[in-house]
C-alpha cells in the first residue's frame, strides 16, 4: 500500500511478520530492538524460521504448504500408525481324488451289504408259496390244473402198473407204491414217471432234460444235484423244451443250465413242496426203465384226495 504526502508518493516499509504479536503499549517486539527493523532478508529468514516451527506445531505443514508426516521430524505429532499384519495366503493344492475315491466306494460296499441283509431278511421272512410265485414262468399246477395233481379218477394214490398222465413230464397224481431213489441221484437213462412222481410227493425235485441236450450242459445240471438229498435227474423222451424242473404241483421248462431260475426253484420248493412232511428219499428204485416195477416195498397207499 502506499500514502500520499505532499512530496509524492512514498512507500510504506515492508513489515514481514515474525508471527509474533506486538508488545502493548507499542514496544517493539523483541529482535526488533534497537535502531528500528532488521532488514527484510533477516527478518524473512527469521519469519521463515518461525513459520516453519509453528507448522510442526500445528499439524507439520512446511513453509511451502506441504504436509510433512507427523513424527517424523522429531515434533509432537501423531503417532505413525502400524500397518497390520498380512495374513497368509493359502495356497490350494487341488482335491485329493484317490481319497475321495476310496471314499466313494467304502460308501458303495456299505451300502450293497446293507442292502442285500435287507433284502436276506424279506426273502427269508417270505413263504415258500410266494417265492415260488415270483419266479418267472413257473406253472402252478396247484391252481391252475388241480386235475394234474390230484388223483387219477377212480383211483386211489398208489396204483400198480403203468400210468398215463396229464402233464409230460408229471407233477403229480396217482403213481406207483415204490419211489426212485432221490439222494442227488443222475440217472443216465429214463426212469419210470410212476416211480419218479412219488419222489416229488416225499418233496424232491426232479431234473429233467431232451437225450440230444450237449454233454457239458448235462454236466452243468448233474453238478446241481449229485451229493444233495431230495435231488434226482434223467433224460425224458418227447420233452418240448430243452430242460424241465418238476416239484410236486409245479413246472418249469428252460432253454440253458445256467439260468438262474434253476437255482431259484431248487431253493423255494426242494422239500417245501412235500406232501408227505419227513418221508425219505433213500431205499427207492435205483433201476432206469420206464416200465414201473410192481411189488416192490414202498409206501402204504393213500386215500384219494377228500376222501
Amino acid at each position: 500500500m502506499s500514502i500520499s504526502t505532499s512530496g509524492g508518493e512514498q512507500r510504506r516499509p515492508s513489515v514481514v511478520s515474525t508471527g509474533k504479536k506486538a508488545p502493548a503499549g507499542g514496544k517493539p517486539a523483541e529482535g526488533e530492538k534497537g535502531a528500528g527493523a532488521k532488514p527484510a532478508g533477516t527478518a524473512a529468514k527469521s519469519g521463515s524460521a518461525v513459520k516453519s516451527g509453528s507448522a510442526a506445531k500445528s499439524g507439520g505443514r512446511s513453509g511451502s504448504g506441504a504436509r510433512v508426516p507427523a513424527g517424523r521430524n522429531g515434533g509432537g505429532g501423531k503417532k505413525p500408525q502400524q500397518r497390520r499384519p498380512v495374513a497368509p495366503v493359502k495356497v490350494s493344492q487341488g482335491r485329493s481324488w484317490g481319497s475321495i475315491s476310496l471314499f466313494v466306494l467304502v460308501g458303495v460296499v456299505a451300502a450293497g451289504i446293507i442292502g442285500y441283509g435287507a433284502y436276506a431278511v424279506v426273502q427269508n421272512g417270505k413263504k415258500w408259496e410266494d417265492k415260488a410265485a415270483a419266479i418267472d414262468g413257473i406253472v402252478n399246477f396247484r391252481e391252475s390244473d388241480p386235475s394234474a395233481v390230484n388223483p387219477l379218477p377212480g383211483k386211489e394214490s398208489h396204483v400198480a402198473g403203468p400210468l398215463t398222465y396229464k402233464v409230460n413230464p408229471p407233477v403229480g397224481s396217482s403213481h406207483n407204491n415204490a419211489w426212485q431213489n432221490c439222494m442227488g441221484d443222475v440217472y443216465d437213462a429214463p426212469i419210470a414217471n410212476e416211480h419218479a412222481v412219488h419222489s416229488l410227493e416225499h418233496g424232491a425235485i426232479w431234473i429233467t432234460y431232451k437225450s440230444d441236450l450237449p454233454a457239458d450242459q448235462v454236466e452243468q445240471l448233474a453238478s446241481k444235484v449229485r451229493g444233495n438229498e431230495f435231488m434226482m435227474m434223467s433224460p425224458v423222451e418227447n420233452l418240448d423244451r430243452p430242460i424241465s424242473l418238476q416239484a410236486w404241483g409245479y413246472q418249469l421248462k428252460l432253454d440253458s443250465p445256467t439260468d438262474g431260475r434253476i437255482d431259484d426253484f431248487i431253493e423255494a420248493l426242494r422239500q417245501n413242496a412235500s406232501m408227505e412232511p419227513g418221508a425219505a428219499c433213500s431205499g427207492g428204485i435205483t433201476a432206469t426203465g420206464t416200465t414201473p416195477r410192481d411189488n416192490v416195498p414202498g409206501d402204504q397207499p393213500m386215500p384219494p384226495a377228500g376222501g
